[in-house]
């Protein structure tokens, strides 16, 4: 039970006899802290000092019986066939459901604060609506398949499926301690070959509509895990993104899907989640660069080989041709044709290839071809400078991407970072040519030479004809101009390249092709699939890295769905972003086994009303989804009154909220630097931690979390000792959403002794009378028409009226519920003064109460499920039952009925709290510097600000050249600081 000493104060109210009110007097027995004068509805609090240093019923508050508590009734709701909970009904129509989802985990095993912190803001996002009266779906599945979980497999010798299937069932046990309301009847897992069945078909789906091909290219190779990657897999410092291994560049034969295809979508309907705030500029922004359309033109430069013309150009895709007379070498790719070419006969120029591959990305290190020069096309025209005419050297660099434009770039280090670096690092002695300046009359001078001008601007005298022309003008005529001779077209490019889905490992979904000498590339049949993984335990036993499946002939040999003659399956796995591109289309229709999901199904619950993940999904994830997302919308096997696409904006997530990291207190030693593992530091004294072995202070930071900085914590020994209420709570209130959370498991306390100050409360006010005469919005209307003003009664409940406002607000904004707990913090405050003052009615008692707890309840449901059932006397229902029913409270209009006649404003000097005085409320309208004179007025007439604010005025003005204190107004007047 909950309540683990003294009296059970849940079990015992039908016992005591509930007190109604009436118009005689009862009185409770002696032993009862208080006494009811139903005459008056006041109610005297006997024993009732101070709720907030009470520890009676506190010390009976046991949160993590009550987690176990109410995890069960809450098991058993689900389970009873008469049970309302909405997490067992199918979501109804798109405008009655919300479908609520976080990125769904890769079971590694074990869960981290990471975890705890996405998966807690979507449970009470889920819970809010569900208390709206919503047809909430939050479901909860496992990004089972990838390269992490067949690593794993292979260093424990033990087979990745059985790998997996322990750490899901780990995890899912450490999920539910959470408190959590996952809808467990639509779980899946990414390896279960029901799930990867449709993986497949999509697959095939795509591959009809010649948007899956197989096809030769220089790829991505990690070395270390023995597989491709694509492009989004490999980090800025050219290693991969799981195993940090330099990636190598391989010419082979590999499937890709054609995202190229919904670029042009991809891009435009950026701008819609834009346009609706739904989801971060951040993430919008990364997403355009990724995809990185641009408008410019390529460009012609004719080589020349020991002077004489080859007839022969490099052509060199550029989006600035207005810096075309700024040209002062070209640079080619490692893999540029020419360069290929020329290695063939020039050992040195193979040695300096041979040692890109541990070079970074942006490495200044170049090699000039020897024999051979470009010459810049517009050296061919009359009016040209000199300068331009000059012919130019070209160099093997590897900042230039092979993959992008043509593999050539023209350098201008005037007009571009990179070339200007470049360019400083072999030509350091010479002039760097500027063609644009940022005005007419601007000289080019020292300061200038040493950075480049990167920005539009006016065409210099460097540029010949077209010296004095804006340079966005000038760059349209000098690609109209080199058009008319062939030597420039203008074009569009992209960054984006199709994605790559090849994997030459074993945990992931079989392509489901078939390769024939006779018929080629043949698509499994429906019939046949899934194509399932075999059963390879002794390769996991030898503990062998690569892909085992091009070593079973018995798998890999079989016949052609389309001849009948001898073939060989594919035994390359898909990408497992690939499961993760439409798990949670599945998540709507989990359990179809023809198709992945129906027509009607999508229209109701598609797109997913809310998204929470890391942004470090920005890209790969996101990008692939929205791409398979637009593919099967517009799919006439699937959605067939789509087939012609239309105009219509496919997105598959209508708001995205990205949380903060979550980082752990570090302690190191001042000396070293070194971080300190937690036998090393003497606690004794908390603020001032100190090196054991030295007795110095160490050094405190926050951190991500990493077993090498010994900062990781358990989030399943946090809740074992503080409950997952708390926990929650804590989690919340520490840090807004979108912030990196600095965690401190000290801080915990103050919630907890909010939840005993609530329990308290409750266990109080539940004795009370039940029966309500009025409810609160009658009784104010009956006191405004006998002409009764503000009381306590109407301070009370204007607080919770303008509290369930602003939390109403804070939950549906997300990025704000931190504000959620310490507004209600607050709102517990008010209440407790109030009753203490014996001044409140009943009614108002209670509902007030009720209010605190219903929105307390999406942060802390277990917690409010006993606080709702004591004030209710019952245990039978659920806060969270009854689809369709608003137990979220709403404010009820009495806000203008009860507007109170004054106010507390905190008074500040340079930003330091000197006193709270009490003034009037600023008549209506009043905003300003008319309302900062009249807060002004008001402050200076109360006894607070004449004792502890105005003699510092007096101090600071007799100072030499002091000023009148600035004045800053924050709140409506409920702040005001003064800055001297």
């Amino acid at each position: 039970m909950p309540l683990t000493s003294g009296r059970n104060m849940g079990r015992s109210l039908p016992n005591l006899g509930v007190v109604r009110c009436s118009m005689r007097r009862r009185t409770l027995a002696p032993s009862h802290p208080y006494t009811i004068h139903a005459s008056v509805g006041k109610a005297t609090w006997r024993s009732y000092a101070d709720i907030s240093s009470s520890s009676s019923n506190r010390s009976k508050l046991d949160l993590v019986a009550l987690d176990q508590k109410w995890r069960q009734k809450w098991a058993s709701m689900r389970s009873s066939p008469d049970s309302h909970s909405t997490k067992q009904q199918h979501p109804g129509g798109a405008d009655e459901s919300k479908y609520v989802l976080p990125m769904f985990p890769y079971p590694s095993g074990s869960l981290h604060l990471g975890h705890l912190r996405v998966y807690t803001i979507a449970d009470v996002v889920a819970r809010f609506y569900s208390l709206q009266g919503h047809n909430v779906m939050l479901p909860m599945g496992w990004d089972a398949f990838g390269l992490p979980a067949e690593n794993a497999a292979i260093e424990r010798g033990i087979n990745p499926a059985e790998w997996t299937k322990q750490n899901i069932v780990k995890m899912k046990e450490q999920l539910e301690l959470m408190n959590g309301s996952w809808d467990w009847s639509r779980e899946l897992a990414t390896c279960d070959p029901a799930f990867y069945k449709h993986t497949q078909k999509i697959f095939l789906l795509a591959h009809e509509k010649g948007l899956a091909y197989q096809t030769e290219a220089e790829v991505n190779y990690d070395p270390v895990d023995k597989t491709v990657l694509a492009n989004e897999q490999v980090d800025a410092n050219g290693r991969s993104w799981r195993s940090g291994a330099k990636v190598e560049k391989r010419n082979l034969k590999q499937w890709f899907l054609r995202i190229s295809e919904f670029r042009e979508s991809l891009l435009k309907d950026l701008e819609v989640l834009a346009g609706h705030g739904a989801w971060p500029e951040r993430v919008l922004a990364m997403q355009k660069n990724w995809l990185g359309k641009s408008r410019g033109a390529t460009i012609k430069f004719p080589i020349m080989a020991f002077g004489q013309d080859v007839n022969a150009a490099i052509e060199v895709f550029t989006s600035r041709p207005d810096t075309l007379f700024g040209v002062q070498y070209l640079a080619l790719a490692s893999t540029h044709p020419v360069v290929a070419q020329l290695a063939k006969k020039d050992p040195d120029l193979q040695a300096f290839l041979d040692t890109l591959p541990g070079l970074p990305p942006d490495s200044k290190v170049g090699y000039m071809l020897p024999h051979i020069r470009a010459v810049n096309p517009l050296a061919y025209h009359e009016d040209t400078p000199e300068a331009t005419k000059r012919s130019l050297p070209i160099y093997v660099a590897p900042y230039v991407l092979g993959d992008y434009g043509e593999g050539a770039v023209m350098g201008v280090p005037g007009h571009d970072v990179r070339d200007h670096a470049f360019w400083k690092e072999h030509h350091y002695d010479e002039p760097i040519r500027f063609v644009l300046a940022a005005s007419e009359d601007e000289s080019m001078t020292a300061v200038r030479a040493n950075e480049p001008f990167i920005d539009h601007g006016i065409m210099t005298e460097h540029s010949g004809l077209y010296k004095g022309k804006s340079s966005k003008e000038a760059g349209e005529q000098i690609i109209s101009m080199l058009e008319g001779a062939s030597l420039a077209k203008p074009v569009e490019k992209w960054r984006l390249r199709d994605w790559l889905i090849s994997r030459q490992r074993y945990w992931g979904a079989p392509i489901p092709i078939v390769h024939c000498t006779s018929c080629g590339a043949v698509p499994v049949p429906d019939k046949d699939l899934p194509v399932t993984l075999p059963e390879v335990d002794g390769h996991w036993a030898e503990r062998k890295a690569g892909n085992p499946l091009e070593t079973l002939d018995e798998w890999v040999n079989t016949s052609c769905p389309k001849c009948g003659g001898a073939a060989k399956r594919d035994t390359d796995t898909m990408d497992t972003f690939v499961d993760s591109s439409w798990y949670f289309m599945r998540f709507i229709d989990p359990h179809n086994a023809v198709k992945p999901f129906t027509a009607e199904k999508a229209k109701a619950l598609l797109p997913v009303d809310l998204y929470i993940g890391g942004v470090e999904h920005a890209i790969l994830h996101l990008l692939y989804a929205r791409f398979i997302y637009k593919f099967l919308m517009t799919s006439s096997s699937l959605m067939p009154e789509n087939q012609n696409g239309g105009e219509e904006t496919y997105e598959p997530f209508k708001r995205l909220i990205t949380q903060g990291m979550v980082h752990g207190k570090t302690y190191s030693d001042p000396a070293t630097g070194r971080f300190l593992r937690p036998d090393e530091v003497d606690l004794t004294e908390p603020l001032r931690p100190k090196v054991v072995v030295t007795g110095e202070t160490a050094l405190v930071s926050y951190e991500k979390m990493s077993k090498s900085k010994y900062n990781g914590v358990d989030p399943t020994d946090f809740i074992a000792q503080y409950g997952a209420d708390a926990t929650r709570a804590h989690m919340l209130f520490q840090a807004p959403v979108s912030e990196v959370l600095d965690w401190d498991e000290e801080k915990i306390a103050g919630v907890t002794r909010w939840l005993g100050r609530v329990y308290d409360l409750v266990s109080r006010v539940a004795l009370t009378a039940k029966r309500q005469q009025m409810a609160p919005n009658e009784y104010f209307e009956t006191c405004a028409r006998k002409g009764e003003g503000w009381d306590a009664n109407a301070a009370v409940w204007w607080n919770v009226q303008k509290t369930i406002a602003s939390v109403t607000v804070s939950y549906e904004k997300v990025y704000t519920l931190n504000t959620v707990v310490s507004d209600l913090m607050i709102l517990t405050n008010t209440i407790i003064d109030h009753l203490k003052d014996n001044q409140t009615n009943v009614v108002i008692q209670r509902e007030a109460v009720s209010a605190l707890v219903r929105m307390m309840a999406p942060i802390t449901p277990a917690f409010a499920e006993e606080c709702y059932s004591l004030l209710s006397a019952s245990e039978k229902g659920s806060l969270f039952s009854d689809t369709g029913v608003t137990k979220f409270p709403v404010v009820d209009g009495t806000l203008d009925l009860i507007k109170p006649r004054t106010q507390t404003c905190a008074v500040q000097v340079n930003g330091k709290m000197r006193v709270a005085v009490e003034i009037p409320c600023p008549p209506e309208g009043l905003d300003g510097e008319k309302l900062k004179q009249w807060l002004l007025d008001e402050i200076y007439k109360t006894d607070g600000a004449r004792k502890r604010v105005l003699p510092l005025f007096e101090d600071a003005l007799l100072q030499k050249g002091a000023k009148v204190p600035k004045v800053i107004v924050i709140k409506e007047g409920r702040l005001v600081n003064f800055v001297l």
